[in-house]
């Protein structure tokens, strides 16, 4: 047996992908996860819509034109991508395969539609979290109390609510997100347990290997 240290295995990235009906959470605890994940990187989408006022372009997401989306969805440079209430959003696909392949992971803040499009293509790497608000009075309270959308915006929130929490059942896990601490705690628990997924692990054969006994010679 080599006297050489063993090196942890090398694993594969997993993407993390977070949804929810608007109001419940997701975002807030996104932005928590990844400032206490070092290893986690956030996947930054696409999208036409307007900047909010404390969005930086890059950062939040990368503000495009309806034509520059268009051409980029025609070209294939996007791994998903859905209309919701009326603005295009996206995830450009080469940078999440990249990462993948170099072992790292990645977050994605984003509807039903582009988490099935993305379980779809990487069935492999996707871990999927469905975030419901522990009422309905409380989903309704949180987005109206954001300030950020006219009326009509919120109207169509809410509308679009119970059609997103009908795809629940599509996720492999489903936290109800009763107080933050406690949401993001159990978030890191299953990210944990998920980069300890046998098939993420990639260079436990070659670990096992150098585990082997050695041979004895009589």
């Amino acid at each position: 047996m080599s006297s050489d240290p063993i090196a942890t295995p090398d694993r594969r990235g997993l993407c993390l992908i977070l949804s929810s009906p608007s109001g419940a959470g997701k975002t807030t605890l996104a932005r928590l996860l990844l400032a206490s994940d070092a290893s986690l990187g956030h996947s930054v989408s696409v999208t036409t819509r307007p900047s909010r006022a404390q969005e930086a372009d890059g950062v939040d997401y990368y503000f495009v034109t309806r034509d520059r989306f268009e051409a980029m969805r025609d070209a294939g440079e996007l791994l998903e991508w859905a209309e919701v209430f009326g603005n295009f959003y996206g995830t450009p696909a080469e940078p999440v395969k990249a990462a993948l392949a170099e072992g790292r992971d990645m977050l994605f803040d984003v509807d039903w539609q582009g988490a099935s499009s993305i379980a779809a293509l990487l069935p492999e790497d996707a871990v999927r979290v469905f975030i419901l608000p522990p009422s309905g009075e409380e989903l309704s309270r949180r987005i109206y109390s954001r300030g950020t959308d006219p009326e009509h915006v919120i109207e169509a929130r809410l509308e679009g609510a119970e059609a997103e929490i009908s795809h629940w059942g599509d996720y492999d896990y489903v936290l109800v997100n009763r107080n933050v601490e406690d949401s993001l705690a159990v978030l890191k628990g299953i990210v944990t347990a998920e980069r300890h997924r046998r098939h993420r692990q990639v260079g436990l054969r070659t670990l096992i290997a150098h585990l082997a006994p050695p041979s004895r010679t009589r």
